[in-house]
């Protein structure tokens, strides 16, 4: 559960970044950090497709940040 609650926060400092119009790369790397927690939170959670389907988009969303950065 930890796990879930890291990932809800540090999607609310995303948002928070992101409404603030936040510097490209500080954004950039707090997206790296959500991916990196979402992966402890499949390595934890019961439904490891699931989830990893849900880290693989989040990779897949970063993907394509970094071109407009």
């Amino acid at each position: 559960m930890d796990e879930a609650r890291a990932v809800l926060r540090r999607l609310e400092r995303i948002e928070a970044l992101d409404r603030e119009r936040a510097d490209p790369r500080t954004l950039l790397a707090e997206l790296r950090e959500l991916v990196r927690e979402a992966e402890d939170w499949v390595r934890v959670e019961g439904e490891p497709e699931r989830a990893a389907a849900a880290v693989e988009r989040c990779k897949e969303a970063i993907a394509g940040e970094i071109v407009h950065v």
